[in-house]
């Protein structure tokens, strides 16, 4: 993206209009949101539980979307989300923190609630990692049946309003038809080049994935090894510290409060007395 400045809701559909494909990370930490902004990320996905203050001013200049937690998946302020009313509190919440969109996989009248509230909404079609008790880990549409439906579901989600849907494991042929035939942006994970965005996982992309790694995702640094380095130096050191300890060694006089020696002498004539 050419401007310097953080982009909004009409950008990001500009850039579907010129057909100018959006980079998009899933991101956890405030570093991972600065990585993300220096090398020119478009937009991060962020959930409610990790972003903050420090999370948007990592961020800079990307357009986020905010995570609200759904059913079991997290809290707001200490009550999982369940009407319309939670869910807009929750997303005013983090728009004062700079939330620019928000991922939403409630029910077709929540979401239009939000959206006739004039928030950005965020859907998703596809496999949907809460409603895995219907479908299991598997991809969407694979059958002209099947991606009627995704396409169906597509349409209701435009007709009230959605900004955009994360369209995951669906078919390559399937992600291209339906991206190329609504105005959403089609944030793509596993469904093929033909989404407006690609969207992955930092974790994936940095090589520190534990479990499963989904078919869609490329590695391009090992950080599991770096990681393991790490964790074997802060071993090391610690027993190291603890050998100071044991000998001795740690407090030397550089770490310690000195007193002056008449001073001392007082303090200890005083607490004799």
């Amino acid at each position: 993206m050419a401007s310097s400045k953080r982009p909004t809701v009409a950008d990001i559909q500009a850039m579907k209009t010129r057909g100018q494909k959006i980079s998009m990370l899933y991101v956890t930490t405030p570093e991972e949101a600065a990585a993300a902004d220096a090398a020119g990320i478009d937009m991060l996905s962020i959930e409610g539980r990790f972003f903050s203050p420090e999370m948007r001013d990592a961020a800079g200049r990307c357009f986020v979307q905010v995570g609200l937690p759904y059913g079991g998946q997290g809290t707001f302020q200490g009550r999982h989300l369940s009407t319309a009313e939670d869910y807009l509190r929750a997303a005013y919440h983090f728009t004062v923190m700079g939330g620019d969109c928000f991922y939403c996989a409630a029910s077709y009248d929540i979401q239009k609630t939000m959206c006739d509230n004039h928030v950005p909404i965020v859907a998703h079609v596809g496999l949907i990692p809460s409603y895995i008790t219907w479908t299991g880990f598997r991809a969407v549409g694979k059958t002209a049946a099947e991606a009627l439906a995704l396409w169906e579901q597509v349409k209701k989600l435009e007709a009230i309003g959605c900004f955009g849907a994360e369209l995951e494991v669906v078919p390559d042929r399937v992600g291209e038809a339906i991206s190329k035939s609504t105005p959403m942006i089609m944030l793509g994970m596993g469904a093929g080049p033909g989404a407006d965005a690609q969207y992955l996982f930092a974790e994936d992309v940095l090589g520190y994935t534990r479990g499963h790694k989904p078919r869609h995702a490329k590695t391009y640094r090992n950080f599991a090894a770096e990681y393991a380095r790490l964790q074997q130096e802060r071993v090391s050191a610690f027993r190291e510290f603890i050998a100071d300890v044991q000998t001795e060694v740690y407090p030397a006089p550089q770490h310690v409060v000195p007193i002056a020696d008449g001073e001392f002498e007082r303090f200890m004539a005083d607490m004799k007395a």
